[in-house]
């Protein structure tokens, strides 16, 4: 499935022609695990409650974000390739009126952990049995807000909390390390008191133990977090590990055909595109779900 969604993600920011496949390459296996596996979700009522919350922290991989929501069944996959385009759902950054499935609006950086703590509190205040996942890439780390929230959490022991961060050391104007050294970060978490859990971000053994471990961790007055080590544009070697990545699309027919035949789809760009179905009918659907005018020429059966 992880295979798919970065099939996904990638023909999303091709046909926008703008977006961020890095972040969401990255952090590809440990979400798809995680949202497939544990998440406790229903595309029927995404709203209702209880429920587990998921909160993508670093809104500027959105595209992950949709397409999880679009393969558990929240929408059309063939919705997808509207990403970014004039009167979409599916904004450049994630939008909770907008998109079914989407629990927090993201995209200025340094939030999510803040709004985890107000949902974590709310929910224990309730009595309601709920997870409230959270991924932050390593970069987000660099804001201050993202420590207040962290304290905050850790002070208050709201063990269901769990964090995932996408440990890879690159953001877009470089190493993280050079632009803003958070190293130790296991020791920083630690000492906020913290019960970390650390490995390999696309070992999927490694991804689900570690899942195992944080899960069976979760509510003992102790606040939960992942550090995965992961690779920025991981499936794709052409083009893995390159902060140029973080926020440029490869747009052109070469590139993407270069990165579906990487991911392992015997696929022409032409090809991959029509695998999605008619837009029109996926538009059609959407707006059905949403409870919005249908589109002229689109159909929601």
């Amino acid at each position: 499935m992880a295979r798919i969604i970065r099939k996904d993600v990638l023909m999303q920011t091709y046909a926008a022609k703008s977006g961020h496949p890095g972040g969401p390459l990255s952090a590809a296996d440990y979400l798809t695990a995680l949202y497939f596996n544990y998440a406790r979700v229903n595309p029927d009522n995404p709203k209702e409650q209880p429920r587990d919350w998921f909160i993508i922290s670093n809104g500027h991989c959105s595209a992950l974000n949709y397409a999880l929501l679009a393969r558990r069944g929240f929408f059309p996959p063939g919705y997808l390739l509207t990403f970014r385009s004039t009167g979409s759902g599916l904004e450049g950054h994630p939008n909770r009126i907008k998109t079914p499935g989407v629990d927090v609006s993201a995209g200025s950086l340094g939030h999510g952990l803040a709004i985890a703590n107000g949902i974590a509190i709310g929910s224990k205040l309730k009595g309601l049995d709920e997870r409230i996942y959270v991924n932050v890439g390593d970069g987000e780390l660099q804001e201050g807000s993202c420590w207040e929230a962290i304290m905050a959490i850790a002070h208050r022991n709201l063990d269901n909390v769990l964090v995932l961060v996408d440990y890879n050391d690159v953001q877009i104007d470089g190493r993280v390390h050079q632009v803003m050294n958070l190293r130790p970060l296991d020791g920083k978490f630690d000492s906020f008191g913290w019960k970390v859990f650390e490995g390999d971000g696309h070992d999927m053994d490694e991804v689900i133990k570690l899942l195992d471990q944080a899960h069976a961790a979760m509510g003992k007055d102790q606040p939960i977090v992942i550090l995965f080590h992961t690779i920025m544009m991981k499936g794709v070697p052409s083009y893995e590990d390159d902060h140029l990545w973080h926020g440029k699309p490869l747009a052109t027919d070469e590139m993407i055909q270069t990165a579906l035949t990487e991911l392992g789809f015997n696929e022409t760009p032409a090809e991959a595109v029509a695998s999605y179905g008619d837009i029109n009918t996926a538009r059609g659907k959407y707006h059905k779900i949403m409870g919005w005018p249908i589109p002229r020429g689109c159909k929601c059966d």
